[in-house]
C-alpha cells in the first residue's frame, strides 16, 4: 500500500473517502455543518456517519471520544474501522486529516497509528477463494494519504516507518495463514534467500538434513526424522557498514505442521497446526523490514525449520537424544518438540554466530492463551532489564 503524508488540506487531496476524526462536545468543520444528515453524526468512539457535501465527495466522520483520551491505540482502531467503511464503497484511496493530540510532540505517534491501523487492517488472506470468472474482483484499498498540515514534515519518517513495520507484519500473517503443502521448511528458505536477494547488507545460509546432523543438532534432527519433507537451519547475517553496538540475535521457532509426532495431538482443530511456523515468520520479516529501514544494528537470525510427523522413522517417547550443547535429552513427550529445536538454534545463535543479546519468538505452548487470552503474548526472560527494553521498545517510531 502506498502511503503519504501531505500538507494539503483534506479536500484538496481528491480521494474516494475522505475520513474525519470528531471529538465529543466538538463540531464539524464550517463547510460541514450544513450538510445534509448532520443530524445524525455521533462523536463517541467507534461511531461512523457517512456525509455527502455534494460532487464526488464522501466524508466519513469518525468518533474519537473525549479528545483527552486520544491516544495511538485509538486511533489504530479508528483506522481500521474506516477501511471497513472504504470497502463497503469500492474506495481505492483513503484520507486521513489527522486529528490534534493533547500531548505534545504527539502528531508523530498519532500519524503512525493512522498508517498501521490502515495497512493492518487491510490485509486479505484470500489467494485460494474461487470465484466466478465473470465476477469482477473485490475492489481493494491500495492508498492512504494522511492530511498533517503543518506538522507534515514531521510525521513523514515516523509513518514511513509504521508503513515497514506494518507491511511486514502483514506478510508474517501470509505465512501463517498458507497452508502446510505451501509453507514447508522449503518455502521458509527461499523466502529467506529472497529476502537477502533484495538488500546488500543481508545474507543468507541454509542448511540441509545431513548438514544439520553433522553439526550435531540432535534435536533438530530428532523432530524431523518422521517427516518426508526436509528440515532446514535458516540463517540470515544483516551487518550494514554503520552497524555498531552489540550483536543481536532472533530465534523463531518454524514448526511447519504441528502433528504432535507419535504422541500425536487430538483430531479437533488441528489444522490450526499450520501456523506453529508463526515465530520463524516473524522473524523473516522482521529482518526484511530492518533491512528496509536500514538500521545500522547488528542482527543474526536463526530459523529452525521442520515438519513434526508420525513416520515409521519417528523419535518416540523414551528415546535419549544429544542436543548441540551437548546436554543429554530424554524424550517423553514428542508433543513438546519446540524446546528441542529451539535449544539448538539458541546455542547455535550465541556459539556460531556471535549474538549478545538473543529474543526467542515461539508458538511454544497453548498454556499462554489459555493464561492470557488472544490478546496478549507471555514475555519470559532470565533477564529483567533485557526484558524490559524489549518490551517498551516502541515498534514504530523513527
Amino acid at each position: 500500500m502506498r502511503v503519504e503524508v501531505t500538507g494539503d488540506s483534506l479536500g484538496e487531496i481528491g480521494a474516494d473517502l475522505e475520513a474525519l476524526g470528531l471529538f465529543e462536545g466538538e463540531e464539524l468543520p464550517n463547510a460541514l455543518r450544513s450538510v445534509a444528515g448532520v443530524g445524525d453524526v455521533r462523536a463517541a468512539f467507534r461511531k461512523l456517519t457517512l456525509l455527502r457535501p455534494g460532487g464526488d465527495r464522501w466524508v466519513l466522520v469518525v468518533g474519537l471520544g473525549k479528545r483527552e483520551e486520544l491516544g495511538p491505540e485509538r486511533l489504530r482502531v479508528a483506522a481500521a474501522l474506516s477501511v471497513a467503511e472504504a470497502g463497503r464503497y469500492d474506495a481505492s484511496t483513503l484520507a486521513w486529516d489527522l486529528p490534534d493530540g493533547q500531548r505534545r510532540n504527539a502528531s508523530a505517534s498519532l500519524a503512525s497509528a493512522l498508517a498501521e491501523g490502515t495497512v493492518l487492517a487491510s490485509y486479505r488472506f484470500d489467494r485460494f477463494k474461487s470465484r466466478d470468472p465473470d465476477d469482477p474482483p473485490p475492489g481493494k484499498l491500495d492508498r492512504l494519504v494522511i492530511a498533517a498540515g503543518s506538522d507534515a514534515e514531521e510525521v513523514t519518517r515516523p509513518v514511513e516507518v509504521a508503513r515497514i513495520a506494518s507491511e511486514a507484519a502483514n506478510r508474517a500473517r501470509e505465512l501463517q495463514a498458507l497452508p502446510s503443502n505451501v509453507v514447508t521448511p522449503t518455502y521458509l528458505a527461499d523466502r529467506a534467500r529472497e529476502i537477502a536477494a533484495a538488500h546488500d547488507a543481508v545474507r543468507a545460509e541454509i542448511m540441509s538434513r545431513s548438514e544439520i546432523e553433522d553439526l550435531g543438532m540432535g534435536g533438530l534432527a530428532a523432530v524431523a526424522k518422521g517427516s518426508a519433507e526436509e528440515p532446514r537451519l535458516i540463517v540470515l547475517r544483516y551487518e550494514p557498514a554503520e552497524a555498531a553496538g552489540e550483536t543481536l540475535g532472533l530465534v523463531g521457532k518454524a514448526v511447519t505442521f504441528d502433528t504432535g509426532g507419535i504422541s500425536i495431538k487430538p483430531a479437533a482443530k488441528m489444522e490450526e497446526m499450520k501456523m506453529d511456523m508463526s515465530g520463524g515468520a516473524a522473524v523473516l520479516e522482521a529482518v526484511d523490514a530492518i533491512a528496509e529501514l536500514g538500521l545500522p544494528i547488528r542482527l543474526v537470525a536463526c530459523v529452525p525449520a521442520t515438519e513434526n510427523m508420525p513416520g515409521g522413522s519417528a523419535t518416540k517417547p523414551g528415546d535419549i537424544i544429544t542436543q548441540l550443547n551437548g546436554k543429554t535429552v530424554e524424550v517423553n513427550n514428542t508433543d513438546a518438540e519446540g524446546r528441542l529445536i529451539l535449544a539448538d538454534a539458541l546455542t547455535y545463535c550465541v556459539r556460531e554466530l556471535g549474538a549478545d543479546r538473543l529474543v526467542d519468538i515461539a508458538t511454544l505452548t497453548g498454556g499462554v492463551v489459555v493464561a492470557l487470552g488472544s490478546t496478549y503474548a507471555g514475555l519470559i526472560s532470565n533477564d529483567d532489564d533485557w526484558a524490559e527494553r524489549v518490551r517498551s521498545a516502541p515498534w514504530s517510531t523513527a
